[in-house]
Order: C-alpha cells, then sequence, then structure tokens
C-alpha cells in the first residue's frame, strides 16, 4: 500500500492518502502554519507540514490555550512513523500518516489536546496562462558658469594624465598626472558639475570646477578617471570588480544579429554613455525567458558578440537551463582563477510546481573570497495572479540549493555577500491601460510606479524583503508590439478569448547584500532598437567590493616562538523577539566562514509573551560562547560576516536568521547591534545585543583600499562647498559617541568603515509596533502606533553605555578648494594605497575604430576655475584593441555615519544618490 515516487524515502507518502488529507499542508514554513492555526482559533486545531529541519520528517502543530505545539513525527529504518519528545508514553508507530493522525484524535495519547479540527489548506488554482508564446493569436547646448571659459579635457588613462586644453589652443594649458589628483567632488545640486582638487607643487594646491553638458557626461568622465587610477594603483588583486546583469523574455522569437545596445547598457532609462559604453565588465550575467535557441548555441552566440564588442574572450562560468529559461555567467579570463566553488540549481513554478514553463534557475560562486549568488526566474502571468506570483518567489526561494551545504538552513538571501535576482517578474500595473498610456507618454513614471504591484508587494513586506532595485527611469517593458516600440499590444488573443495585459514593468532586476559591503548601481535601463520580442531587454550594472583569498601571516612570534594569541568575539548579552505563538526554549547557532564549525549557545535565560504572538528571549554572557576566529588578523576579519539562528530546543527548526557584520563590532569596548530576523524570506523578529570582537594588537595592520577608506577632508566654510548636516541618530536609548579621553582603555583600531546600509533598519524602526516591547513599554502601547520615547539603554552590567565609535585613522591634509557658490556637495574619500609586491595590475585599453593613441572624452562643456581656472570642452579617441589584463575597476565607499557631514546620503547605492569625492593620502 505504499509509494514511493516522491522524494521524502521509504514509506512516508501513501498511495492517494496524502493528496486526500487536506489537513497536510507541504512545505508551508512554520510562520505560515502558526497563522494558519491562530486564524482558526479554536484549541485542538491541527495541521501538518513537512519538517524544516529533518528531512523526510514532519511536524504535527497543535493549537491549545493560544499556543502552537510542535511534535515531530520521525520515520524509521523500516518507514514507521511515530511521535516524538512524549514523555511517559510508550512510542506508537504508525504504517501511513494519516493512520497516525487518527490514532491522536483520540484523548490521552501524550499531546495536549487531542487532534479535534483539522485546518484544510487553500486550493491551489491553475495558471491559466502556461503554454508559450506559441499559443498566442496574432493580429493584427553647453552649459556656462559665471564668466566661464570653453576648454578641452583630455583622460589618458594609459599615461595616466588628465590634460586641459583651453579653446583655440593647439596644447594643454595644463597636465595634471594622476598621483597628483586629491579629490574627485560630484555636486549634488548641479548634477553636470564636478570639482578636481589637485597638487599644483608640494606647498599648494588647487581646485577646478568644470561643468559638462549633462549628468551622464559627468558620470562618463568619472569612470575614465576610475580607470587610469585603477591602472595606475599597483594592486596584485582586485579590490572593486564590475558586474553586468541583462534579463531579456525573448519570446520565444530568434534574437537579432546584434545585441550591441543591450550588451552596453544604451537605450533608455539610466543607461551607459557612448564613451565607457566599450569599456568592458569583469563579469558578464545574462538570464533569459522563452528562449528557443540550444543552450549551446546561445552560449558561443553571446561569446562572440561581446568579443566583437570588446575583443576579449570570455570564459564560461555556468550555464543553467530550465525548459526556455537560462542564465549564461560570463568572466574575462583573468579572472577565471578566481572563481571557484560553482553551484547551479532549478526549481519549476508551473502548473503544480512540475512543469518548468515557469520557474527559476540560479547559479553562485566565490569571486575570491567574495560570495555571489544570481537568480533569473520567469513568475507567473496575469494581472490578477499577485498572489500566485508571491508564492512562485517564496517556493524558489525556498527550493533554490545554491551556496556553502553548510548554510543550506539559512535564508537563502543571507547565504552570499551579494544577491541578484532579476528575469520576467511579471508584476503589472493595476491602473486602467488608457491611463497608463497617457502617463507613459507624458513619462510621469512616478504616478505609475504607485500603482506597480512590485513596489506595492515589497511595501507591504510580502517579497523581497531588504531587496534593493535601482530607479526605474524608463518605460515599461511590455507588451510592445513585435518589430517596433512605438505602440503596446495590450490586447493579447487567447483561444479562451480576449485578455487585457497592461503595459507593464514585468523585467526587474534587485538586489540584497550583507551589512558594510560596498555596491554601487551605476545603471539600470532597457533598450530601444531590439524589437523581435515583445519585451524589451533590460540591463544594470553595479561595481562591487570583493574581498582577496587571504594569506595569514606566520602564526609564532618570531621573537619568543610561542603561539600568537588568538583574536575572540565576546557577547555580553542578546535579546530576541519572534513572531511565534509558542513558548519552547531556544538556543543561538553561530556560523560564519572565520570559524572552523559552527557553534551554539545554550538555552535562554529569560523568556516573555507580553504581547500576544511574540516571544521575547535573552540570553546573558553565561550562555553565549566565546567564538575564535581561524585567523586573528584585523584585515581579515574585517570583512567577515557572522550569521546567527534562531532555533528550537525541542524541533530545532528555525525561527529567525539574520547576518552581522564584524567590521563595527572591532575593538576593546562592546558595540550594540541591532537587526531583523528573516526565515523562507518572512520577517519574523528581531534581535539587538552588545559584542565585541578582539584583535591581538600585533595584528592590528591592514592594507587601504581604493574603496574602502572614508575619511574627508575637513570642512572650511570659507573655502568647501556647504552642504546642511543631516542629524546624527544613535540606536534607541543608546547615549551619542562620547569623546575619548587618554585615559581610556586600547583604543579601537583603524579600521576602514562604511555607512550603515538601507539593508539594515535604523536602530529605532521597526516593521510591527509590538516589536517596542523590546524597551519594556506597556502592552497597550506597544500595539499602537506612536513613536517610541527616547530612552536610555543601559549595558547588561549596569550603567548608561554609549556606543563608542571607530577612529578612521590619520586623516589626509586638507587642501584648499576655492571659494564656495552655495553649492550642496557630498563627500566620499578615496585614498590611494601604498604599492604592493608583484606586478601593477592593468586595464584593457578602451576598444575603438580610431588609433589616436589617447582616451579622451568626446564632448564639450564649460566650468569655472579657481585659482587660474578654465572651462573645459571635451575631445576624445579611443585606443585600438589590446590584450586584456585588467584586474578590476574603483568607486568608492560611502562615508561612515561619524563622518557623513557634508549631506552624503547613507551610501544608497543607486541613481543620482551615489557621490564621491576621492582623497589621495600625501
Amino acid at each position: 500500500c505504499w509509494s514511493q515516487c516522491g522524494a521524502r524515502g521509504p514509506g512516508l507518502l501513501p498511495a492517494g492518502g496524502m493528496a486526500a488529507a487536506s489537513w497536510y499542508h507541504r512545505d508551508i514554513s512554520r510562520v505560515v502554519a502558526e497563522d494558519l492555526l491562530a486564524k482558526a482559533g479554536r484549541d485542538g486545531c491541527f495541521l501538518v507540514r513537512d519538517s524544516e529541519s529533518v528531512a523526510g520528517a514532519y511536524a504535527l502543530c497543535l493549537l491549545f490555550q493560544r499556543h502552537v505545539h510542535t511534535y515531530r513525527i520521525l520515520p524509521d529504518d523500516e518507514g514507521l512513523l511515530s511521535v516524538q519528545t512524549i514523555q511517559g508514553i510508550q512510542a506508537k508507530c504508525f504504517r501511513t500518516l494519516p493512520d497516525l493522525i487518527g490514532a491522536y484524535q483520540q484523548p490521552n495519547n501524550g499531546l495536549v489536546t487531542p487532534l479535534l479540527y483539522p485546518v484544510h489548506r487553500p486550493r491551489d488554482t491553475a495558471d491559466e496562462d502556461s503554454g508559450e508564446r506559441g499559443r498566442v493569436l496574432r493580429d493584427g547646448a553647453a552649459v556656462k558658469v559665471g564668466k566661464s571659459q570653453r576648454a578641452a579635457l583630455t583622460v589618458d588613462v594609459e599615461l595616466g594624465t588628465v590634460a586641459i586644453t583651453k579653446k583655440g589652443s593647439g596644447s594643454p594649458e595644463e597636465t595634471i598626472p594622476q598621483d597628483k589628483i586629491l579629490q574627485l567632488i560630484k555636486y549634488q545640486s548641479v548634477q553636470s558639475k564636478v570639482r578636481l582638487v589637485y597638487d599644483r607643487d608640494p606647498q599648494r594646491s588647487l581646485s577646478k570646477d568644470f561643468v559638462f553638458p549633462s549628468a551622464r557626461k559627468r558620470e562618463a568622465f568619472c569612470q575614465l578617471l576610475q580607470l587610469m587610477k585603477i591602472q595606475h594603483s599597483n594592486l596584485d588583486e582586485p579590490d572593486l570588480i564590475s558586474v553586468y546583469v541583462g534579463t531579456w523574455n525573448m519570446g520565444s522569437a530568434p534574437p537579432p544579429r546584434s545585441l550591441a545596445s543591450w550588451l552596453t547598457s544604451r537605450g533608455l532609462g539610466r543607461t551607459q554613455d557612448e564613451t565607457t559604453a566599450c569599456i568592458p565588465h569583469d563579469i558578464y550575467v545574462i538570464g533569459t525567458q522563452e528562449n528557443s535557441l540550444g543552450d549551446r548555441e546561445w552560449v558561443e552566440f553571446l561569446r562572440a558578440s561581446l568579443k566583437t564588442l570588446m575583443a576579449i574572450d570570455y570564459r564560461v562560468v555556468a550555464l543553467q537551463c530550465l525548459w526556455s529559461i537560462k542564465m549564461v555567467v560570463l568572466v574575462k579570463p583573468e579572472h577565471e582563477r578566481r572563481i571557484s566553488h560553482v553551484h547551479t540549481s532549478s526549481v519549476k513554478t508551473g502548473i503544480a510546481n512540475t512543469l518548468g514553463n515557469k520557474g527559476a534557475v540560479g547559479v553562485s560562486f566565490l569571486f575570491n573570497g567574495t560570495s555571489f549568488g544570481f537568480v533569473n526566474c520567469h513568475l507567473a502571468s496575469g494581472s490578477e495572479k499577485t498572489h500566485r506570483r508571491n508564492q512562485n518567489y517564496s517556493d524558489i526561494l525556498r527550493s533554490l540549493a545554491l551556496g556553502d551545504k553548510r548554510l543550506s538552513a539559512f535564508d537563502l538571501t543571507l547565504r552570499f555577500t551579494h544577491l541578484f535576482w532579476f528575469g520576467d517578474l511579471n508584476y503589472r500595473l493595476d491602473m486602467d491601460v488608457q491611463d497608463i498610456l497617457t502617463h507613459v507618454t507624458k513619462k510621469e513614471f512616478d504616478i505609475l510606479l504607485a500603482v506597480d504591484q512590485l513596489t506595492l508587494e515589497r511595501e507591504k513586506n510580502k517579497v523581497f524583503l531588504q531587496f534593493r532595485e535601482g530607479d526605474i527611469s524608463f518605460p515599461p517593458t511590455y507588451r510592445y508590439e513585435r518589430g517596433s516600440r512605438d505602440s503596446y499590444m495590450w490586447q493579447k488573443f487567447k483561444t479562451t478569448g480576449m485578455r487585457i495585459n497592461v503595459p507593464s514593468w514585468c523585467d526587474r532586476i534587485l538586489w540584497k547584500s550583507h551589512p558594510e559591503t560596498h555596491l554601487v548601481c551605476n545603471s539600470y535601463g532597457c533598450t530601444d532598437d531590439i524589437v523581435t520580442s515583445d519585451h524589451s531587454p533590460v540591463f544594470a550594472t553595479f561595481e562591487v567590493g570583493v574581498t582577496s583569498q587571504f594569506v595569514p601571516k606566520n602564526g609564532k612570534d618570531k621573537a619568543t616562538g610561542s603561539p600568537e594569541p588568538l583574536a575572540c568575539i565576546e557577547w555580553e548579552s542578546i535579546e530576541v523577539i519572534v513572531k511565534t505563538a509558542s513558548r519552547s526554549k531556544c538556543y543561538i547557532e553561530f556560523h560564519s566562514y572565520c570559524l572552523e564549525e559552527a557553534q551554539r549557545s545554550g538555552e535562554n535565560s529569560s523568556q516573555s509573551c507580553d504581547v500576544p504572538g511574540f516571544l521575547k528571549m535573552g540570553w546573558s554572557a553565561k550562555q553565549l560562547p566565546v567564538l575564535n576566529p581561524i585567523l586573528p588578523d584585523l584585515e581579515y576579519l574585517g570583512d567577515q560576516h557572522l550569521l546567527l539562528s534562531i532555533k528550537g530546543v525541542e524541533s530545532c527548526e528555525s525561527y529567525g536568521e539574520c547576518c552581522i557584520a564584524m567590521r563595527s563590532m572591532i575593538g576593546s569596548m562592546a558595540q550594540q547591534f541591532e537587526t531583523f530576523l528573516f526565515h523562507r524570506g518572512e520577517e519574523t523578529g528581531s534581535m539587538r545585543g552588545w559584542m565585541k570582537v578582539r584583535v591581538p594588537k600585533e595584528r592590528h595592520s591592514t592594507r587601504e583600499r581604493l574603496y574602502g577608506k572614508a575619511a574627508p577632508v575637513p570642512p572650511c566654510p570659507s573655502d568647501t562647498p556647504t552642504c546642511p548636516k543631516p542629524p546624527l541618530r544613535y540606536p534607541t536609548g543608546a547615549a551619542p559617541p562620547r569623546t575619548p579621553s587618554p585615559g581610556d582603555a586600547e583604543p579601537c583600531p583603524a579600521v576602514p568603515r562604511r555607512s550603515r546600509p538601507h539593508s539594515l533598519p535604523e536602530a529605532s524602526s521597526y516593521t510591527n509596533p509590538a516589536y517596542f516591547i523590546f524597551e519594556g513599554l506597556p502592552t497597550a502601547w506597544a500595539l499602537g502606533t506612536g513613536e517610541a520615547p527616547n530612552t536610555q539603554a543601559e549595558s547588561p552590567t549596569g550603567g548608561q553605555r554609549a556606543e563608542p565609535a571607530l577612529s578612521l585613522g590619520p586623516r589626509p591634509r586638507r587642501v584648499g578648494l576655492g571659494t564656495s557658490h552655495g553649492d550642496s556637495v557630498a563627500h566620499l574619500a578615496w585614498t590611494q594605497p601604498a604599492p604592493r609586491a608583484g606586478p601593477p595590475g592593468r586595464v584593457p585599453d578602451l576598444p575603438g575604430p580610431t588609433s589616436g593613441g589617447l582616451v579622451c572624452l568626446s564632448w564639450t562643456a564649460s566650468g569655472s576655475g579657481h585659482g587660474d581656472g578654465c572651462s573645459p570642452g571635451v575631445t576624445a579617441r579611443l585606443r585600438p584593441p589590446s590584450p586584456p589584463q585588467s584586474n578590476g575597476r574603483t568607486l568608492l565607499s560611502p562615508p561612515s555615519e561619524e563622518d557623513r557631514g557634508h549631506g552624503a546620503n547613507g551610501g544608497r547605492s543607486g541613481g543620482g544618490d551615489c557621490w564621491m569625492l576621492w582623497t589621495r593620502r600625501p
């Protein structure tokens, strides 16, 4: 009577029995199960789901006195099922799960109450649009500032110089070597304005303002300057790489002969300037849906296209396919050796999750010491299928087997330093089609984004929690008339009748990164000249900070020969609040690449349930382990992250997971941390506590990075572009950082520190008001909507505690920036690193049709200089192709909270929010 056609192991799926059992909910999460039982609301309500902690087992969830009790149902070697952890009751074995449930519907079987009222699973609705496209029946100036002068601005990447030539002059008036460039400042109030600060001589510095015809031209100039800095930085391993991500629903039609506009990020939206479009990226990740080409044929077509455009023979890292859903990952030849631990996976989400016409493919790998994950998906179609798309996302998130197997119990979004999620997500616009067309014609995209289903679902925390997306400044990419981009074909004729497909942003690219990492979105748009499909291809490019494979120093003291002291991670206390109706004791599991193996804490020492549906738990230092990283070096530990999981003692199932960056925790004084908990893509609670990472003094040395040093020039009201200073925010209850006194303990090491990313919550904000019971507020207030009072936090050992700010090390000398025009300007710092051993890294010359020998900009700009300033007009010539020897690019990290005194926006990556200042240490 057994059927073994499933993947649950021998004897677990009775023929026909499980399919008919409405109380069996398959693979729903613990949180969803508790919500269903809470809605049922009667003692004795129950359901059965798959166990999250034991493969092939089940979890019996039972509601009694408003609390959910969970019992594990385990199979033995013969496939017989029994309920675990029932004290004093002899274990009974059953051949089928329905037999077990029937027996425990009787009293006195060891459960807190008999199984009385089954909670039925919601009935799945079939996806009407389950076929491919073949089933569709087709019918038929220049800007001047003050008394400015025009000039030509020339950037020679190979020679490492910037030349300024006044209009009408045959030779440069001034040539600035790259090592003399101190700062590059992007103005916030004037999107096309930039200030260059450089050394005129050892005793004097000079600044010049340049105004370009557009912000796009300014961005191209900045990128070329970055390339020049990279080429002359003498790094043997890249600190920063460029990643291209593209997605396109090809509509089951062959592609055009040329994909140049797509692969060079040109078209509509935030696009690459023609001057920088030919700069090759380090990694290309290309996802397609409804791709009718053969797998190998598609890969070779992409490689040939890139070789034609970039003169580089890109290597294939991975190809993963599910029916017509494909993803190709290509990398520069010089980076091939830096790629390791490649994993691929796929998930079907078509009808009954058995058809691959809808679903996802995934690829993950390590680039040196940084982990990347990529997911390309095609979700359910139809304006009314929002809930189905949300469920598709949840199924993919739960089922994709990517990344380190040791982290398989963690939420997929926490397993990687950077996770990119893209594809035909199929979310639509909830607006009448004629109104949409009117707003598209007027380019009123903000009005349309307010009714975008994906935006609304993200705001409700239904999908893509803590993900980011670039600013959308391009028209909806679906559903165009094939052969043209002039009109939308919003009527779709099918065998079942006509459907209305309103123009929508179906094709999207989102990402999520670990806290205190560096990622900047440089472009996000779509093409306007690829017309073979009813979707337009979408692209995004990113500058991503990466870490090297760390080579430790000798582990013994050279003078004494004795082992060097270890670094240690010490916890003073942890408080957790989770959404659950359970009162089970819990423990914390600690994972990190810097630990030899996973560690776990003792059971929580305190527990309370002041608000129904929420459980607050606490751990003191006695219950928390001291963790010893495998390497004690400051540079290594500053790049590491800790993954924490809250697990029930009885069920061993996770109540939520989180990620903590170690960079801000390094020092001799305990630091406060605070973050959300996630499980299966849902927010399940919050965690906060006090911890410190101790590093031996002799291991405090670090190398400076192109993007990792936040050290803005001290402002001077008389000579610095001004901007209002934002108010400082501190964690709830924490006093502002105090000024260290000479008698203080060991100072915090000079670690590069970045601002708190938006992927972390503000310390005083919670999604659910009930989280405020952290502060000991009464239940009546906690369920309200007011703001938290300003309370003073105390350390676990008593007394008020401040959160000390890390030292950023010595600042560069101050340079004169000229007269202020009252413009807003935001500062980020770039520090030129000291040369390292090994051959200097090079960036390939930019390919192009001419052989002028200089890499320059090709436009005319105007500006005003300070000192003997001038205004640039810019000319450009490109080098012919030459063999690539790149080791990456550079862009700057956001400033820290301490240094965000010039209007920096906290490191938002994307759009015009990335303002930067380069600073060379003298």
